[in-house]
């Protein structure tokens, strides 16, 4: 025997669905996908109040009504505020990302750093007379995260193109 689930919507229960995903584009992470996120993350790195013509030429939008739009978008969200000199930025969300200044840096930059430095350290400052097991597993470990958070690194550089 098969069960089956019929669904209804009256009116008033697509209005109430339409008003959820109204809600939800007040969520950071629904609204800081595609040319919104290039929007904020254009923000952060100015550091100073943007115009909508500003962010029009700098993103190379084909008008100014684009840039209001998504500039507005995450005003609603509550990332932007307007002030008389344009808009800044009112809250940081970093996902993978450290603010240097005007920089974003990946954080898994730090950690290849310091994985890389470790290495160094340890093939030159702590390398035994007689290589033992225990040494060469160290050193094949303290690899292998530097190679993998260098990895991370350039994947979420060229990713986001910082």
């Amino acid at each position: 025997m098969y069960n089956c689930t019929i669904v209804l919507y009256t009116a008033n229960q697509k209005y109430d669905q339409k008003d959820v995903v109204m809600k939800n584009m007040n969520n950071e992470d629904a609204v800081l996908v595609g040319t919104t996120l290039k929007v904020y993350r254009y923000a952060l790195k100015k550091g100073k109040p943007i115009g909508i013509r500003e962010v029009q030429r700098a993103l190379k939008f084909s008008s100014p009504t684009l840039s209001s739009y998504h500039l507005s978008k995450l005003e609603r969200a509550g990332l932007l505020r307007q002030t008389n000199e344009g808009y800044v930025v009112d809250k940081v969300i970093l996902r993978n990302l450290v603010r240097l200044r005007r920089l974003l840096v990946p954080r898994y930059l730090f950690y290849s750093l310091f994985f890389a430095t470790a290495t160094f350290i340890e093939l030159f400052f702590f390398k035994p007379s007689v290589l033992t097991r225990e040494y060469v597993f160290a050193v094949a470990v303290s690899v292998a995260a530097t190679l993998s958070y260098s990895y991370e690194t350039a994947r979420i550089w060229l990713k986001n193109r910082i």
